[in-house]
């Protein structure tokens, strides 16, 4: 990646410090835009440029990047029932005000527009969900990234490189509070001794892949001399239950697993009981596999919280 230049959106969040922090390591120059007026300390070692703008009304860097990594946009998925058209107007309108900005460029770069694998259909069987499933949203959120796929596809046919990944749930060092780790570590060291922390449908289980291997991913995706498909999933394959992680965590923190009480206003509508996606487009392809595996990423999120 030497001499290369990605510029990551949305570069102050979670995944954005990571994808900035390996492309740097690999000798490319990242320039990063995001919302708030400065890079966050995790992030500013590893940007040369940063910029400070709303992307849903303009796009503020000049022409040059090789490649951007579209993290932009509202993230989490239990707001998004509370504020759907919000998360439908502000995904949207930042994908349109980025890629007619960037489509009209003297060398219009990649964009690997981040998508999620929740925009799929629970999966029936043990098997994983792959690119050729239906799509069946099951929240606001996935409605949003669906539309922001669609806009992907209309853009990649007037002439814009544009590549989707579709990434399941992923952990590790960084994460902020309103994810399950984060939040069930809060809970757990929060509550005095004896006393029920209360957790929504523990006993679902998602497929975990930590942040620093969907980082490298979305790198391969951006940097890639071609790619023979429009859309990749990124996923770890298997499937572990909030109950695990929660067990994990307390393990970690060195404390017993407390007793646990279900918070009605915690379950989600529509909320499968195990979705895991099958990423062999992406490893077939580029020889992408995860390489960190879940209690590892829980311990390194502990870690760095220290």
């Amino acid at each position: 990646m030497s001499r290369r230049v990605l510029a990551v959106t949305g570069a102050n969040g979670f995944v954005g410090a990571h994808v900035a922090a390996l492309a740097a390591e690999a000798g490319a120059e990242v320039w990063a835009i995001a919302r708030e007026d400065a890079p966050r300390p995790e992030l500013a070692p590893y940007a040369s440029r940063y910029y400070q703008a709303d992307l849903a009304e303009e796009w503020p860097a000049p022409e040059g990047p090789t490649a951007v990594v579209h993290l932009a946009g509202l993230a989490a998925v239990g707001p998004s029932f509370d504020r759907p058209q919000e998360y439908l107007t502000v995904n949207s309108a930042i994908m349109t005000t980025m890629s007619e900005s960037l489509r009209t460029a003297t060398t219009a770069p990649r964009v690997v527009v981040v998508s999620t694998g929740a925009v799929y259909s629970p999966p029936d069987g043990e098997g994983g969900v792959s690119e050729d499933d239906p799509l069946v949203p099951g929240s606001p959120y996935a409605v949003a990234k669906i539309l922001v796929e669609t806009q992907a596809d209309y853009y990649a046919r007037r002439g814009l490189d544009t590549v989707v990944a579709r990434p399941f749930n992923h952990i590790g060092p960084g994460q902020s509070p309103g994810f399950l780790v984060p939040d069930l570590a809060l809970a757990i060291e929060s509550a005095p001794s004896g006393t029920a922390v209360q957790v929504g449908n523990i006993d679902a289980a998602r497929d975990f892949t930590d942040v620093r291997d969907v980082a490298r991913a979305y790198l391969l995706l951006a940097f890639a001399d071609d790619h023979r498909h429009h859309v990749y999933n990124v996923a770890s394959g298997e499937a572990h239950s909030g109950r695990e992680i929660l067990e994990e965590i307390a393990r970690g923190l060195g404390r017993d697993v407390p007793p646990l009480e279900v918070d009605p206003a915690r379950l989600r509508p529509n909320d499968p009981a195990r979705i895991v996606g099958d990423a062999s487009r992406l490893r077939s392809e580029f020889g992408w596999q995860p390489t960190i595996g879940w209690r590892r990423s829980i311990e390194d999120f502990l870690a760095a919280r220290a």
